[in-house]
């Protein structure tokens, strides 16, 4: 580090003036010697040219010369130390420029070390493009030395240019890929005007910053996201073909069951085909969740917000999953307090996805005990609490927090016991957050979970006409001969909200308590035995009223045997609150009771089978028969739509794709005979449904011809597989599996328009 050099101190003012003084007095002390030496010395020689010497005035005119001489000397004297003063003062002023030029060479060393230091490649050019300055940086990368590049107007070896833009003051900024010897690199300059000598001579400053790792990175970072929109594009055209094609076989399997139902089936045959329908429901709920993962992760997910009947839907939640719990010896049961709305207002088919995901992981993870699904107030205006609890194996408390990320079980490793993609948690968390509630869960390892979800359901106009009204129990006793099962736990729950006493007992103990004291209703579960069950029955005949029996659905066939043991009815378990209510208000009557709880839907009600005269029932006979075409490629759901169509009272005719499609309906039109109805499949080799709904549409505008309402059928449920068909003239969108309901109203729409324009 220099050492800036020790400069004289400025004198005061004092000593200035002081100097000044002296200096006057001198000069003229100096002028009045001179001139009275020089008058002496005048006098003295015009004596002497008298003509007579004498000696006193000859010295004194020698002594006014010295005087003279003695004046001028003092004013050399005075010269010499004027100079002095002048070299002190300019010797002052070379150290002050000394220490002015020291101090700019250390802001100029300062400022170029700063700006090697920074890295940056620095070039400044003049108005015609000549370098006047160029840092170390600039140098090493034209491998120039920095003379041989000043003047000059060499530039640094540009493989391509990038981006481009002027800032609103003027600032030039660009990236550039050059050259280098260690490769190519990438500059982002920015030039900026700067004013040099002479005052009105403007220069363009370029500061270069490599900034190769950041292109880099967003190189990769393009790369990665067209990857992945790439990807995510052949996902969702690999679902649609996976849902497309599971979709259509499934069509066939849940329509052919539906149509073997309305035939005349004996009681055995009528399980098989339900349980041919909930197995075909369930795959077809597999194909919705995948979906419904597909439409999250593209943030598409739509909830819908309609009426729906909260008790129904959770007992049906219930009823659905019981089979698979009754198959693996556990419980199920549901508790609706029915002090909440019997309508709220929410998307039923998510709720259900929910509740269905959420008991279905508890029964998978439960090996013994059971599932129970309650529903209450939540602590929130407008908000209803559900709560899904197991007997199973429990979480570890490490675990908690990722069992509701994608493709995560708390169950890991290649030797898991429990299968599954870990997507229902994950679904069910982001389908509750959409609908603006929170899930959360507690366990204990070993000894169960219960899984909450607080989800705000408002309730809907009307819903106190329809709510619920428990039967009047005050006063009533009941007694429940029963293990500590989940369905005795739940049911005792309700009959005390109900305002009934109930006490619990063993079977050993039974004929002893029944005999104690008098009970309205004695409730037993046949799990205690069937020959414990018998005794009880017996037992309680003469003492108890009603005598229930619980009873799972494969335990049907024993209902005569337990008619006979004594019991005055029976109920199938996961008992309905409705079932329970009926069991304990109506009059004792073991053959009035339903062999089985049909299903309460939230929707439209099941079709009642058909007829043997089919016109008699059919609601479309008394409106107009259609004519209907239909455009299927694959023959079994061909023959499902045309016995759909004949059993609803129409007259269909198939077309085995879209070319044979467009012929058909020419060939109707020119024969004075047009079809009321076109249903169009969308996917059929050849000329596809799009294509043949363009043609028939051009066709219609060119001769002016009446629209011919067209429907598009198709196992593809994505939004823009709809858009697609809209977009090629169709008038609607029916996917599969094709149901009665939805095709009737279909029809029942077309036949209405027909009447109308009859």
């Amino acid at each position: 580090m220099q050492v800036r050099p020790i400069t004289g101190m400025p004198r005061p003012a004092y000593r200035v003036v002081w100097r000044l003084s002296l200096a006057v007095l001198r000069w003229t002390f100096i002028a009045i010697g001179a001139v009275a030496a020089a008058s002496i010395t005048f006098v003295s020689i015009f004596q002497a040219n008298q003509g007579f010497y004498d000696p006193y005035s000859y010295a004194i005119g020698v002594a006014g010369l010295f005087s003279m001489a003695c004046g001028v000397i003092l004013m050399l004297l005075t010269r010499n130390g004027r100079l002095r003063m002048e070299l002190r003062s300019a010797k002052a002023r070379c150290e002050a420029l000394a220490d002015s030029t020291w101090e700019l060479k250390e802001a100029e060393a300062r400022a170029t070390s700063l700006l090697e230091a920074q890295g940056d490649v620095i070039v400044r050019r003049d108005k015609d493009g000549r370098i006047t300055y160029a840092n170390d940086a600039y140098c090493a990368l034209a491998r120039q030395s920095r003379e041989a590049l000043l003047g000059t107007t060499a530039g640094l070896p540009s493989i391509r240019h990038g981006r481009d833009s002027v800032l609103a003051d003027g600032t030039h900024l660009h990236d550039q890929q050059i050259q280098t010897p260690a490769g190519p690199r990438w500059l982002a300059w920015r030039d900026v005007v700067v004013w040099a000598e002479p005052a009105d001579c403007a220069e363009v400053q370029s500061v270069g910053r490599d900034v190769t790792d950041r292109m880099e990175a967003e190189q990769a970072l393009a790369e990665a996201r067209d990857a992945a929109e790439a990807a995510s594009r052949a996902k969702s055209r690999f679902l649609a073909m996976v849902s497309h094609e599971i979709r259509t076989p499934l069509n066939g399997i849940l329509g052919m069951a539906q149509l073997l139902r309305d035939t005349q089936l004996t009681p055995e045959q009528t399980t098989y085909v339900k349980a041919t329908t909930t197995s075909g429901e369930a795959l077809l709920s597999l194909i919705e969740e995948i979906l419904d993962f597909s439409k999250i992760e593209a943030g598409k997910l739509e909830l819908a917000a309609e009426p729906l009947a909260l008790t129904a839907l959770i007992e049906d939640v219930v009823e659905l999953m019981s089979p698979r719990a009754q198959a693996k010896g556990l419980e199920i049961a549901a508790d609706v307090d029915e002090r909440l709305p019997e309508r709220v207002l929410g998307d039923a088919t998510r709720l259900r996805q929910v509740l269905l995901n959420l008991t279905g992981n508890a029964i998978k993870f439960t090996e013994t005990g059971g599932v129970s699904v309650t529903v209450e107030a939540g602590t929130r205006e407008e908000e209803i609490a559900f709560a899904v609890r197991d007997t199973g194996i429990g979480i570890a408390a490490d675990q908690l927090a990722r069992i509701f990320h994608e493709f995560e079980q708390a169950e890991g490793g290649a030797n898991r016991k429990f299968g599954g993609t870990g997507l229902g948690l994950a679904i069910s968390r982001r389908i509750v957050e959409r609908m603006g509630g929170r899930i959360e869960v507690e366990s204990v390892l070993g000894r169960g979970s219960t899984f909450r979800a607080f989800i705000p359901l408002p309730e809907t106009e009307g819903s106190d006409v329809l709510r619920f009204v428990p039967p009047a129990l005050e006063g009533h006793a009941a007694l429940m001969i029963s293990p500590p099962t989940v369905e005795a736990c739940m049911i005792k729950r309700r009959l005390t909200r109900w305002g009934a006493k109930v006490d619990r007992a063993a079977a050993s103990l039974a004929a002893d308590i029944i005999a104690e004291q008098r009970w309205d209703a004695v409730l037993v579960d046949h799990s205690v035995g069937a020959d414990a069950a018998a005794a009880i029955a017996r037992a309680a005949r003469d003492n108890v009223a009603r005598r229930i029996v619980l009873i799972t659905p494969g335990e049907r066939s024993r209902l005569p045997a337990l008619k006979e043991a004594g019991f005055s009815g029976y109920l199938v378990k996961p008992v309905r609150s409705s079932s329970l209510k009926s069991q304990l208000s109506t009059a004792p009557d073991f053959d009035s009771t339903p062999q089985a709880p049909e299903p309460e839907t939230t929707g439209a009600a099941e079709a009642p089978a058909v007829p043997a005269n089919p016109s008699v029932a059919n609601p479309s006979a008394t409106n107009p028969s259609l004519a209907v075409l239909v455009a299927e490629d694959n023959d079994i759901n061909a023959l499902l739509t045309r016995s759909l169509l004949t059993r609803l009272d129409h007259h269909p005719e198939i077309a085995a794709d879209g070319a044979a499609a467009i012929d058909c309906w020419q060939a109707a039109r020119d024969a004075g005979k047009p079809y009321d109805l076109i249903l169009m499949d969308v996917h059929m080799p050849g000329i596809d449904g799009l294509e043949a709904a363009r043609r028939i549409r051009a066709i219609e505008a060119e001769s002016g011809s009446p629209r011919t309402r067209i429907i598009a059928l198709t196992a593809n449920a994505f939004d823009e597989d709809r858009e697609a068909c809209l977009a090629a003239g169709m008038d609607g969108f029916l996917v599969k599996p094709l149901g009665r309901e939805r095709l009737a109203a279909v029809l029942a729409e077309q036949t209405g328009k027909a009447s109308a324009a009859a």
